[in-house]
Formats: structure tokens, C-alpha cells, sequence
């Protein structure tokens, strides 16, 4: 019975029921990913939840390289388009005001779980509810092959803006503004950026390659970020636009992609893991869906605002 309750056998039962399972709802139609987060619900059921695999190093590298990968191929002049930061503000401030309008509402009706939110707090709910999975965006648009498309352009922009949202929303609440080392940071990346295209010049097609995918998204992007108060996520993310011109950043984006997608497996299964959803979870998430079908709405609309074909414009939402 030792053996059963070992971190090597549980490791074992992690990597088996995940990939099983992924397997099983790529069979039925259905996304790979919902069977990993499966996969950690059904370990977390059982409690075996002792195993030895860091899953958040592993999900913090998954992010980290699907970042870097999307750095590499994006064109920064699309962030200037008006449906890329127009949208995506006015997406944001809309949601809010229906999110934070609804959850306030509820509470002064005797909600459940809302019995006593303030209209602050209500705004501030509605705009994290205003965000989306990056990750589970770009695994959709990856798997489909319309990462360049220009719905997939179009949903990689606002979510990349989501994003710096995000960087401020996490900071000036909490009242810890970033580092004043921050505004080297700029200087510092430039400086940067001729000894990086060096490296990938003369780093051959091995082994090295891979690694140095790594060293540019972990050591200069997520640290150097990390160091002066921004989320490392979002360097990751720079470090790959630093080099996306290089001729060989397709090269080195294609050597990471299994890795990256054999990491983003660690992301999902710890979702599962880390807790069962319990009764009243599930309430709030059914009386959640249909705001959802609302937020989608208000992505169709504030993008069709903006010219977009309504074929596009649905396929983005």
C-alpha cells in the first residue's frame, strides 16, 4: 500500500489519466484540455494529490513559452489598429457597466453569495469578468491553424491589451507602483536585442536552439519584469516581439512548440487539481453563463462597430 500512496506511482497516475483522458475527448469532439482539467478533478476525488512533479513551475513555463510564441509572431503595428485598443476598451468598459450592474443588482436583492456588494466592488467584478483565457484562446486558434488569420489577429491584439490591463489592475489597487528601475527597462531591452540576434545567428539547429527559446522568454523577458515590479508573464511576451524580425524566429517558435504544449498540460491538470468545486461554486457558475452569452454579444457589437465583416467579427467573439 506504500507503493500505491509514492510520489513515483502517483506521478504515474497523473501522466497516464491525463493523457487518457485527453484522448478520450479528442475521440468525442471535444477540446484535449477539457480532459486534463478532468483528469486534475478526478486526482483531487481520489486525493491522490501527492505527487513529486512541480505543476506550477511546469504551468508558470507553459504560459511563459506560449507568451514567447506569440511575441514571435506578432506585428506591433496591429496594436495600433482602432478594433485592437478601441475594442478592447470599449469591450471593457461596457462589460462593466452590464457585469457590475447585474452582480450589484443581485446583491441588493439578497443574492446569494452577494449579499453586501458595494457599486465599487460590483465594477471591480465586472471588470475581471471582463477579461479572457489567453491560454485557452490561442490553444483554440492553434489547433484550427488561424493564428493569422484575421479574426485570430483581431483576438490576439485584445487579448494582448487585456493583458496590460491587467498589469495595472493588479498594481495601482494594491497602491504598489513598479520599480523606478522600470524605466530602464526599455534601454535595457534594446541594449539587448543586437547580442540576442548574435546568439540565434550562430546557435545552429540542435539542442541549443530550444534552449535558447528558454533563456530569452525566463532570463531577459519574465525576469527582468519580474525584477522591476511587472508581471514576468508579459515579458515573456516582449522578449518574443524583441525578436520577432529575426529571420530565424519562425525556426526557433517551431522548435518550441511541443515543449510549450506539453508544459500548458501541467496548466490545465492543475487547474483540476487544485480544488473540487463545491455546491455553491456551482450555482455562481450556471448564474454566470448567461452573462457570458452577454459578453460575447458585446464583442460582436463593439466589433462590427468597427467595420469588421460580421463573419469575422463572429468568429473573433
Amino acid at each position: 500500500m506504500e507503493f500505491v500512496h509514492s510520489p513515483v506511482f502517483i506521478n504515474s497516475i497523473w501522466i497516464g489519466s491525463t493523457f487518457l483522458l485527453g484522448f478520450a475527448f479528442k475521440r468525442i469532439g471535444m477540446p484535449p484540455m477539457l480532459g486534463f482539467l478532468a483528469s486534475g478533478f478526478l486526482m483531487n476525488i481520489l486525493g491522490l494529490t501527492g505527487g513529486s512533479l512541480a505543476l506550477d513551475r511546469i504551468a508558470d513555463l507553459g504560459i511563459f513559452l506560449l507568451l514567447f510564441t506569440i511575441g514571435l509572431k506578432l506585428d506591433l503595428r496591429s496594436l495600433t489598429r482602432p478594433e485592437i485598443w478601441g475594442g478592447a476598451t470599449l469591450h471593457a468598459l461596457l462589460t462593466i457597466l452590464f457585469m457590475g450592474g447585474v452582480l450589484f443588482g443581485a446583491g441588493t436583492l439578497g443574492a446569494a453569495m452577494l449579499p453586501s456588494l458595494s457599486p465599487v466592488q460590483a465594477a471591480l467584478i465586472g471588470f475581471v469578468l471582463s477579461f479572457s483565457s489567453t491560454v485557452f484562446a490561442v490553444k483554440v486558434l492553434e489547433e484550427k491553424g488561424e493564428m493569422k488569420a484575421i479574426h485570430g489577429q483581431v483576438s490576439i491584439g485584445i487579448l494582448i491589451m487585456q493583458d496590460l490591463m491587467a498589469v495595472f489592475f493588479l498594481t495601482l489597487p494594491k497602491g504598489e507602483l513598479p520599480s523606478l528601475w522600470a524605466l530602464a527597462l526599455p534601454l535595457f531591452l534594446f541594449g539587448v536585442r543586437p547580442l540576442l540576434s548574435y546568439v540565434i545567428n550562430h546557435i545552429g539547429h540542435g539542442e541549443l536552439l530550444p534552449l535558447s527559446g528558454f533563456f530569452i522568454a525566463l532570463v531577459v523577458g519574465a525576469t527582468s519584469f519580474s525584477l522591476v515590479g511587472f508581471k514576468p508573464d508579459l515579458g515573456a511576451l516582449v522578449a518574443g516581439v524583441l525578436i520577432g524580425a529575426h529571420p530565424r524566429a519562425h525556426e526557433l517558435s517551431k522548435s518550441l512548440y511541443s515543449l510549450k504544449d506539453v508544459f500548458l498540460v501541467g496548466f490545465f491538470f492543475q487547474v483540476g487539481l487544485t480544488g473540487i468545486p463545491r455546491g455553491g461554486h456551482v450555482l455562481a457558475a450556471l448564474g454566470l453563463l448567461p452573462l457570458l452569452l452577454v459578453k460575447s454579444c458585446i464583442y460582436f457589437l463593439v466589433l462590427t462597430r468597427f467595420h469588421l465583416r460580421s463573419r469575422t467579427s463572429m468568429l473573433a467573439t
